[in-house]
């Protein structure tokens, strides 16, 4: 009984030191939302989209009771942290180009974030790469195309991340699909450990991104990012706003390490 004890001990242990060193410090000057996101299907976005070359507009909520709307393609997901990210960028091309951006999956290596931990810019994306499957027989492949980029089609992923251990598998489907408005979700389809501990389950990380043309060479982009309750989020704001940040800069052809962060602590 007591080796039985000792060895829950020692799990319970190893799970709280990973988490340590996979998240960052609580979210500070950065402050919570008192009310949920809405994200831009036929309503308003909340938080709303900023100006070309201002900051965009981050906001959290540790929401256990909130309830993701059919257009986030979050389906039967409970969120328990949420990170909802709102701006706008020049972009002279169409619709087709942004969602190009989304296929081209070896474009995410070497994407930068600013750690709190750390205290300095690091390297989030290690590896990318496309798969030609979810499955244990799944192999590399090229970036996706723009034809392969269709509404309803689930395209499949592996990346690395420098605060976790090994590949994990990702799913992106793509939701819309139109001239002046893109939708694409991604979620984990496999586990992300640290060290062999678990961190999040499957379908614990779940990220819908919304495009859409306001004007004639300007697109809003809205972020949604949610943490599924049951996983470990606690202390996860500042990291998880500063990759939202990473992402928004991406797609938006912004230096990814380009001052300032949004959350420095």
């Amino acid at each position: 009984m007591r080796d039985e004890e000792a060895l829950a001990v020692d799990g319970a242990v190893a799970r709280r030191v990973a988490m340590a060193l996979f998240i960052s410090r609580p979210l500070g000057a950065l402050a919570q939302a008192t009310d949920g996101p809405q994200p831009p299907c036929g309503v308003t976005p909340h938080p709303f989209y900023t100006p070309t070359g201002a900051a965009p507009a981050i906001q959290t909520w540790q929401a256990p009771g909130w309830t993701a709307s059919a257009c986030t393609g979050w389906a039967s997901a409970h969120p328990i942290l949420l990170v909802a990210l709102a701006g706008s960028f020049r972009h002279e091309g169409g619709a087709v180009d942004l969602l190009a951006a989304f296929g081209r999956i070896s474009s995410l290596r070497g994407i930068r974030y600013w750690s709190v931990g750390d205290r300095g810019w690091r390297t989030l994306v290690t590896g990318a790469t496309a798969l030609d499957g979810p499955g244990t027989r799944r192999r590399r492949r090229a970036d996706f195309a723009p034809a392969e980029m269709v509404r309803g089609a689930d395209l499949y992923f592996a990346q690395e991340d420098s605060r976790s251990s090994g590949e994990v598998v990702y799913r992106m489907r793509v939701l819309e699909n139109g001239q002046d408005r893109v939708a694409v979700v991604v979620e984990n389809v496999t586990s992300v450990r640290f060290l062999l501990v678990p961190l999040f389950a499957p379908g614990d990380l779940r990220c819908t991104s919304f495009l859409e043309r306001l004007s004639p060479g300007v697109w809003g982009y809205y972020g949604l990012w949610g943490i599924r309750a049951g996983a470990q989020t606690s202390g996860h704001e500042a990291s998880s706003v500063n990759r939202a940040l990473a992402f928004y800069r991406h797609i938006a052809g912004i230096p990814t390490d380009q001052e300032p962060p949004a959350a420095r602590r």
